[in-house]
């Protein structure tokens, strides 16, 4: 992708992977690859990504073990559900609002 993301929509995009997940939650390789998919991060971008979203309690961890070596995994917490939920809603102002001026759809009360 040409366009660069700023901060909150990492944030955002990173959320909304684990989010995904469920109450099981998901490891740090896993999300790294999943939003490596659809921006152009490093992984060495996206772990202090991870570290600080925890540190803010959106996210929470939890060690396993997987093939003899433990494997950190990542859950969503209710205030990072609540941020995630924001997130959303902007996009969506955001996007209506690229798209009046990209592509000149119209802008309508629903955002759509």
């Amino acid at each position: 992708m040409a366009f660069s993301m700023g901060a909150s929509l990492l944030d955002a995009v990173v959320l909304s992977v684990v989010a995904k997940e469920g109450a099981s939650g998901t490891y740090g390789y896993k999300i790294t690859q999943e939003v490596r998919g659809v921006l152009a991060v490093s992984e060495s971008t996206l772990y202090p990504v991870l570290r600080r979203l925890q540190k803010e309690s959106f996210l929470e961890t939890y060690d396993k073990a997987f093939q003899g070596r433990n494997r950190r995994y990542y859950k969503i917490t209710s205030g990072g559900m609540i941020l995630l939920d924001s997130y959303r809603r902007e996009w969506m102002e955001c996007r209506k609002n690229l798209d009046w001026i990209l592509l000149g759809i119209e802008r309508t009360k629903d955002g759509l």
